[in-house]
């Protein structure tokens, strides 16, 4: 039986920037703080340029002829790239598919969980995938399942469009929504569309309309 392989306690290998002294080559093109060209020149003179500006000597193109480098602030240029790599990571969003499953005889309650789960996940930016699944002589009822899941995009189709129409996969029917890139505005049928009533005045009864053609009944009467 071959020896176990023993557990390597060392620590890892940090690899080093190349700046400062770490800088082996004989000749650099060197690139001064505010950008302008300094040509080339031998290491030790880049590296006296450095000190005497109080800045580092970063190697910024190893595979040129001859190498090139930089002046700069090393601290301030690694914080600034940490800190653009961590925006960049909060930005980007690393799209997932999310499933909701249901049956096709959900009840109501059932259903609107379901429906707040499909939001959390469009929301968050992630693909749903929506599947009825069927049990024994269910599968009979494809297309109650169906109108089911057409219902169920109707309900999101602020949030959400269509990707896959409803496609039966074995014992399941599935459907696949994408998040909307801007919400669907809510529009009344018609050309124009009438305003809304104030809060106030809905439910409450036209009492001044009926007063005045009460009045005219009675006039016409007199």
């Amino acid at each position: 039986m071959p020896p176990r392989p023993r557990f390597d306690r060392r620590a890892p290998v940090r690899e080093l920037p190349n700046i400062n002294d770490r800088i082996n080559y004989p000749n650099l093109r060197v690139v001064d703080a505010d950008g302008s060209q300094l040509g080339v020149i031998t290491r030790e003179a880049a590296l006296a340029v450095a000190v005497d500006r109080e800045l580092d000597l970063v190697l910024v193109s190893e595979k040129a002829d001859p190498p090139v480098c930089r002046i700069m602030d090393y601290g301030k240029f690694k914080f600034e790239q940490e800190k653009k790599a961590k925006e960049a990571k909060k930005k980007s969003h690393q799209t997932e598919v999310k499933e909701v499953k249901m049956r096709y005889k959900i009840d109501s309650h059932d259903y609107q969980v379901r429906i707040g789960q499909a939001l959390r996940f469009l929301k968050s930016g992630d693909k749903v995938k929506c599947t009825v699944i069927f049990r024994g002589r269910e599968i009979q009822h494809t297309a109650l399942a169906e109108q089911l899941l057409f219902r169920m995009a109707k309900d999101l189709e602020e949030m959400a469009e269509i990707q896959q129409s409803p496609k039966r996969e074995g014992r399941n029917m599935i459907m696949f929504l994408t998040p909307r890139k801007q919400a669907v505005a809510k529009s009344g049928g018609g050309g124009g569309s009438a305003s809304p009533r104030p809060k106030a005045e809905i439910g409450k009864p036209e009492k001044t309309e009926t007063r005045v053609i009460e009045s005219r009944v009675q006039a016409t009467a007199g």
